[in-house]
């Protein structure tokens, strides 16, 4: 399994449904936390400095969906939450 393929390349999909739930949710956990940061740092930070966190969180979050998250519901489409539907 190569996970860590270029990200112009979709990878090659976790086949283990148990280990592509995992990462899954791992994935929205990691989703939500970045979401938290960038309200923190929306709290203290000029917007200057908000405008440019936020443009390597969406990067970070886009890269999770595109070169993760997308391939495993592709290839496990019960895993997909409806929210992302």
């Amino acid at each position: 399994m190569d996970v860590c393929s270029n990200a112009a390349e979709e990878i090659n999909v976790i086949a283990d449904q148990r280990v592509a739930a995992v990462i899954a949710q791992l994935m929205l956990e990691y989703g939500a936390k970045l979401d938290e940061s960038v309200a923190k740092v929306q709290s203290v930070c000029t917007e200057d400095e908000l405008n440019e966190y936020k443009q390597v969180v969406g990067k970070i979050m886009g890269l999770m969906l595109t070169d993760v998250m997308n391939p495993i519901f592709k290839t496990h489409p019960a895993l997909k939450p409806s929210e992302l539907t």
